[in-house]
């Protein structure tokens, strides 16, 4: 039998009703931050393989690094590794069906970025 309605229903979520938890930015970002330590990865090859290759080379990548932008890069690469290595550690505990409850769960993301902000800037300021 043909659905009358088939028009009519909302997809489910539907974007406009649907509010992103904590969990599920945090789901987001850990994966956003796995991409992000690729490209931070290739800038460190970039920047061996132009030691390497000769003194202009190696001018022109450890220049980039170097610049306002490279710092920039650097830093969040830096934010990357620590708030993914603190999800997956937060995965870890999951694993072993630990803290699911919700209250807890979004009281472990909160932990999680804050730690790894300050983990940052203890990283920038003191190493």
């Amino acid at each position: 039998m043909a659905d009358v309605n088939r028009g009519n229903r909302p997809l489910s979520p539907h974007i406009t009703i649907y509010r992103p938890q904590l969990t599920s930015i945090t789901s987001i970002l850990t994966r956003i931050t796995g991409n992000a330590m690729i490209v931070a990865a290739a800038l460190i090859v970039w920047w061996f393989a132009a030691a390497a290759a000769g003194p202009a080379s190696f001018a022109t990548a450890d220049g980039f690094l170097r610049s306002w932008f490279g710092d920039l890069v650097l830093f969040f690469s830096v934010l990357g590794l620590w708030y993914h290595t603190l999800a997956g550690i937060r995965h870890l505990i999951w694993d072993e069906v630990k803290l699911l409850e919700i209250d807890k769960a979004e009281l472990l993301g909160q932990i999680i970025l804050i730690v790894s902000v300050l983990l940052t800037i203890f990283t920038v300021v003191v190493l």
